[in-house]
């Protein structure tokens, strides 16, 4: 039986039947995409870029569940915190005090605020608490606006009542009683973050003054942040596309090198784009990085295709079969690493995170779709255009890559030493792995840089008191009323104890704290009846006094709901750094182990708040990172594998990938910057799309090989042919994506692309010297046993047979000699 008859290779057959096809239609088929772009083109207009906080969330984890349950009456992570800050005298002075009004008047008008949820020292549910001479409860606001000249004697009984009010002193006035906090929690579904943003800014403009400070934090003003940055996208997309042309132009100098690989962007990118707007999808501003990637992915693959033109029109003098030779050449290696971007991409999409979902349904078909739009596109442009003039190489210093990497794989015992580097490094890289944190490593959001006007009126915030960022922790009870059972509230006063042990818990909230103040006041305020009474009735009597003193409705709402079923315990910390979250709901659950089903009908539930909302996403973000990468890995190994009908060649890869994710994750950790829902998509891509380097740089060997029938003078020659390619689209590419790194005043952009431009760089050098070196020191079948059939398609023997080619030359010392000498010339 003949092995090269195409009758045993009746796929490849199909599919060389197929390409033959293609080329015999091609005006036909370009018209066709050109007439897909026009009608993607239409859908333009209809592109939304904003951000949705709950695209932010993963809506299927217990704390976001709980965060959705109970933000319309505990709050949630959409919250506005205010520091009005006096840097020369305290806040108890008339002028200060208006001014705190005023900023808490300002607040409390703010588009979708929940009324109910504002807290200040100046409004009016914020009350004292004192009792009356006839043994009543009474209460009044701290702050009358109407007052606004009180006498000095005023101004000191005021700020003796609220340091006797742990409620308010420490909570919303500083220890130093410098600054003030207004806080707000706005309503997610009545949020416009812009408007939002507009009326803060204008707020913080008219009311800073000499000598005062407003600092504003929360979620809603950080994305009005990055709404201000989206005129940097125009910036940054004409210096990207004018880094490309230029890099087009210094390469090629030729009109089809620059005008052809534009061409296949432009249309990859109008399809990619089209596709969203088709879907109904919104563009978020922090995943803008992604898109900018695929279109230099379509770059970089428009240039190697025209590169390898370039490359047949020297030894073929018909430009439609160079044309065709380069479709037949790249469309099947092309195609595996364009469904390796792919698969990088959709596999973001098993988070629970609505955002990355979306990214990853159009990211991965955009990406697909540059099989048409470039791999299928070019060749075919190429072969109805008018054969060049000039088909000759342009020296540049690309060309040298090749050269560089080939001379340092020039015998076995290099790629020996080549190999031993590797490892020794991925040793290395496995240590600095270790140093990766889940989460933020750094206090304040790293979305933004650390001295951003936000971070840092976060971190004085925080300097200031003893915590700003909350975590809620809610008891339910199985009836109504069972909130005021002794032994609910005596279980939930020692959950408070045993969560204040964390020196980093500035304080809590919570309805114990309640019952044993209002015990106090009734007793002259004693001390020693600062305790939870044992009878349910008196304990409903005292929620009922403090309740009746306070005029203003809902005076309870902040501690349980109507019901009297769920309690709200609220606990402070100064950062949500992923090691404080971590230890926070590691205490929380190690109470709730030691007490679970101690207290009938009683349940504990995690955790909400801005440090619950945090804490999901990290776990999230952690969980997806253990399963999005493997499968990464695994389904990539199986399409190399499937492809080449051949395990060493999936192993192969596996190698690569496990080398350039462990530096990846080691540079991570030198710099400091932790996994969360914002770098694993990122890693997933990467992975993807830098392997396709590997790939072109393996199928090359193959290729050479069937000609050379030398494993050294394949490999020398691939890398001095593929590795110009490599070198090149990896510039490309990070050209395509460094202006982020740049000009972006995002951070989260900033590091993303620097991630993704490590991650390429690793990936290149993989390509370069450790695919060529391991090809050389295991002899792979499926590359030493290459052979064409007769539709000139190259196949290898299994990994089993490695026996050579019956019908290749043996691979004799002096033949090996001959073809290097032929490659290396």
């Amino acid at each position: 039986m003949n092995k090269k008859s195409a009758n045993n290779h009746k796929i490849t057959h199909w599919l060389h039947l197929f390409e033959t096809k293609v080329f015999e239609y091609p005006k036909i088929i370009l018209g066709l995409i050109a007439l897909v772009a026009i009608f993607f083109a239409l859908q333009l207009p209809n592109l939304k870029i904003y951000s949705d906080f709950a695209d932010l969330l993963p809506q299927t984890h217990p704390y976001i569940e709980l965060h959705n349950e109970i933000k319309e009456s505990f709050g949630g992570a959409n919250v506005i915190i205010v520091g009005v800050e006096y840097t020369q005298s305290d806040i108890f002075n008339n002028d200060a005090l208006a001014r705190i009004h005023r900023v808490t008047q300002a607040i409390d008008s703010l588009p979708g605020v929940n009324h109910n949820l504002v807290t200040s020292l100046t409004h009016r549910n914020t009350r004292k608490v004192w009792l009356t001479p006839e043994g009543n409860l009474n209460s009044e606001p701290y702050y009358n606006p109407e007052q606004t000249n009180q006498t000095d004697a005023a101004l000191d009984s005021l700020k003796s009542d609220v340091i006797a009010d742990a409620r308010v002193y420490g909570p919303l006035v500083s220890p130093d009683m410098h600054m003030a906090l207004i806080k707000a929690q706005l309503i997610e579904g009545k949020l416009d973050y812009a408007e939002t943003f507009r009326q803060i800014r204008a707020l913080q403009e008219s009311e800073q003054a000499e000598g005062v400070k407003i600092h504003v934090t929360g979620q809603p003003m950080l994305v009005g942040w990055s709404y201000q940055y989206l005129d940097q996208i125009i910036v940054i997309f004409l210096f990207t596309g004018l880094i490309m042309v230029s890099l087009l132009i210094w390469y090629f100098r030729k009109a089809y090198g620059i005008l052809i690989p534009l061409a296949g962007v432009i249309v990859s990118s109008i399809w990619g784009v089209g596709i969203i707007s088709l879907f109904g999808y919104n563009l978020d501003p922090l995943s803008l990085v992604i898109p900018f990637l695929i279109s230099a992915r379509a770059m970089s693959h428009g240039i190697q295709l025209v590169e390898r033109y370039y490359q047949e029109l020297t030894t073929h003098d018909n430009h439609h079969l160079a044309a065709r030779l380069t479709f037949e050449n790249l469309f099947r290696p092309g195609s595996l690493g364009v469904v390796s971007d792919a698969i990088g991409l959709l596999l973001i999409a098993i988070g629970s995170i609505p955002l990355n979902t979306k990214m990853a349904h159009y990211a991965s078909i955009w990406a697909l779709s540059i099989i048409v739009t470039v791999l299928l596109a070019v060749p075919l442009l190429l072969s109805v255009l008018p054969k060049p003039k000039n088909s000759q190489a342009t020296h540049n210093i690309f060309r040298h890559v090749g050269s560089l990497c080939a001379d340092l794989i020039s015998d076995q015992k290099s790629a020996k030493r080549l190999l031993v580097a590797g490892l020794l490094l991925m040793a290395g890289g496995l240590y600095f792995s270790s140093k990766v944190v889940i989460g933020e490593s750094e206090p304040g959001s790293p979305i933004l840089y650390q001295d951003h006007e936000y971070n840092l009126a976060s971190k004085a915030i925080n300097d200031s008191f003893p915590g700003s960022e909350e975590m809620y922790i809610v008891a339910e009870t199985d009836e109504k009323g069972g909130i005021k059972r002794p032994e609910v509230l005596k279980a939930l006063a020692d959950l408070q104890r045993h969560m204040l042990l964390d020196p980093e818990v500035g304080g809590a909230k919570g309805a114990p704290d309640l019952v044993k103040q209002v015990n106090r006041l009734l007793h002259n305020t004693d001390p020693r009846w600062s305790q939870i009474p044992d009878d349910q009735l008196y304990v409903g009597g005292l929620m009922y006094t403090y309740m009746m003193s306070n005029p203003i409705p809902g005076a309870l709402n902040e501690f349980i709901d109507t019901d009297e079923r769920v309690a709200n315990l609220v606990f402070y910390y100064k950062d949500h750094q992923g090691e404080t979250i971590r230890r926070a709901i590691y205490a929380a659950k190690t109470w709730i182990a030691e007490n679970e089903g101690k207290v009938e009908g009683l349940t504990i539930r995690l955790a909400g708040g801005t440090i619950g909302v945090i804490a999901a996403q990290n776990e999230a973000a952690f969980q997806t990172n253990l399963l999005v990468l493997p499968l990464v890995f695994l389904l990539i190994f199986c399409s190399v594998t499937l492809f080449y009908s051949s395990f060493l060649a999936g192993t192969m890869m596996l190698g690569a990938m496990f080398f350039a994710t462990t530096l990846t994750y080691a540079y991570m950790g030198i710099v400091g910057m932790g996994i969360n829902s914002n770098t694993v998509p990122i890693i997933a891509v990467g992975v993807g799309v830098g392997i396709d380097y590997s790939i072109y740089m393996m199928d090359r060997v193959r290729a050479e090989m069937v000609l050379s029938h030398s494993l050294i003078a394949a490999v020398q020659k691939a890398i001095r042919t593929t590795g110009l390619a490599v070198s090149f689209t990896a510039i490309t590419l990070i050209a395509g994506i460094v202006m982020w790194v740049v000009l972006s005043d995002l951070r989260f952009q900033s590091d993303a692309a620097l991630l993704l431009i490590v991650m390429v760089v690793l990936n290149g050098l993989s390509a370069l010297l450790l695919v060529p070196s391991w090809i050389l020191i295991f002899k792979p079948a499926f590359i030493t046993s290459a052979y064409s059939d007769e539709d000139g398609v190259i196949h290898g023997l299994a990994d089993a047979d490695s026996s050579a080619d019956s019908d290749a030359a043996p691979l004799t010392e002096a033949t090996s000699a001959t073809c290097l000498k032929k490659a290396t010339a």
